[in-house]
């Protein structure tokens, strides 16, 4: 089995990361394929630079369809483009922020999510939402950091986000935290470890998850709003 996993902005270093942390819970016998579109945003902060990322992320969705590939993850926390990739395959593309939202709801009764920057709050608050996870999330919460500080300062940043993971558990009435972006990924192990408590990887649960899909020969439906674009 072949799992593609797409890291839409354009930092390398990111794309390896989140390719260690895929591997480290695929199966024997799953390959995993971790690229990044070019021309995309360093990081992914909003809604414009989603938007800059779409078309090339379309583009890398496309090509690795052709290549083979048995299911897609798209590793942003605000799965930019998802529903759009999923009407230029019939593979599976799983979301990172869907799959960590679905394994919290299931593995715990309320979450909260630590994202990076605070202009991020409401998209992962209206995700959560589109998802049917409102009861559930009790709250977003911001360690008010860039995305690419995961990459240039790990050691101060990693402080600030284990800070505003314990600061959920005190106050939010939690038992899970979603770490809320895919630069995250290598802090979950050693999280739960210290918090006794389940502290998800986006990028973990969305592999695990495509894996499942794959391994049962489903597709993506194409009989209604995920059909093929149509020709123009």
């Amino acid at each position: 089995m072949k799992i593609h996993i797409i890291n839409p902005n354009s930092t390398a270093s990111m794309t390896e990361k989140i390719g260690e942390a895929a591997r480290a819970v695929a199966a024997p016998g799953t390959a995993i394929l971790a690229t990044n579109p070019q021309g995309t945003p360093a990081s992914i902060e909003g809604h414009a630079d989603e938007a800059a990322a779409v078309p090339p992320l379309l583009r890398e969705i496309i090509e690795g369809t052709e290549a083979g590939a048995d299911a897609f993850v798209l590793a942003c926390f605000d799965d930019p483009g998802l529903f759009a990739c999923r009407e230029v395959t019939d593979r599976p593309v799983v979301g990172i922020c869907e799959a960590a939202m679905m394994a919290a709801s299931i593995l715990a009764v309320r979450f909260s999510v630590v994202t990076t920057l605070p202009r991020s709050i409401p998209i992962i608050e209206d995700l959560a939402d589109r998802y049917g996870h409102t009861r559930r999330c009790r709250r977003v919460r911001s360690a008010a950091i860039p995305v690419l500080a995961l990459e240039e300062d790990g050691d101060n940043a990693a402080a600030l986000v284990r800070a505003e993971v314990l600061a959920a558990i005190r106050e939010d009435g939690v038992d899970a935290v979603i770490l809320g972006c895919a630069g995250m990924a290598d802090l979950a192990a050693t999280l739960s470890a210290e918090t006794g408590i389940p502290i998800l990887d986006g990028v973990a649960a969305a592999t695990k998850l495509a894996e499942a899909l794959a391994g049962c020969g489903y597709t993506t439906s194409k009989a209604g709003a995920y059909a093929y674009p149509l020709d123009k």
